[in-house]
């Protein structure tokens, strides 16, 4: 590693905005693997920011640091990441992010009526989930999920 793309646990932890034992926490679970010098101490590569801002972010929105490590497996270890590599994991997590953009969209575009929970509780329940026919469909809000919803006849 180049001395210049060093960087300590504190530098990493204030330009990321995680505190020092989350960032241990995040290398226990191999999502950063930093060198140390010959004082034991930790050096993290500079592109190190970039890959635990991923985390962050993966996490926000749901992943699991399973799945993360998985992904972030597919970069290359010792060398900084070029647009290429990202490429390859924006990939890798467009199509679950579509879906959860879809699920987003249903939540927002639907919450205020029928979902199809069973609990009739609304005007609308009455028309598109008469006498609560989306149980057929299964447990949980069956319209929120994507089933499609009793269509009132005119």
């Amino acid at each position: 590693m180049e001395r210049r793309n060093e960087i300590s646990i504190g530098t990493l932890a204030g330009r990321t905005g995680l505190a020092v034992s989350a960032i241990r926490y995040y290398e226990t679970q191999g999502l950063v693997a930093p060198e140390r010098n010959a004082g034991g101490q930790r050096r993290f590569l500079r592109s190190d920011i970039r890959r635990l801002s991923f985390v962050m972010i993966a996490q926000k929105f749901g992943f699991t640091l399973d799945r993360i490590r998985e992904v972030l497996s597919r970069l290359p270890a010792g060398r900084t990441p070029t647009a290429k590599d990202w490429a390859g994991i924006s990939q890798d997590f467009r199509a679950e992010l579509d879906e959860q953009i879809e699920a987003l969209t249903r939540l927002r575009d639907k919450l205020d009526g029928c979902i199809g929970c069973g609990c009739l509780s609304l005007d609308r329940c009455a028309l598109y989930n008469p006498d609560d026919v989306a149980a057929e469909k299964g447990a949980g809000p069956r319209y929120l999920l994507g089933d499609e919803a009793v269509r009132p006849e005119n």
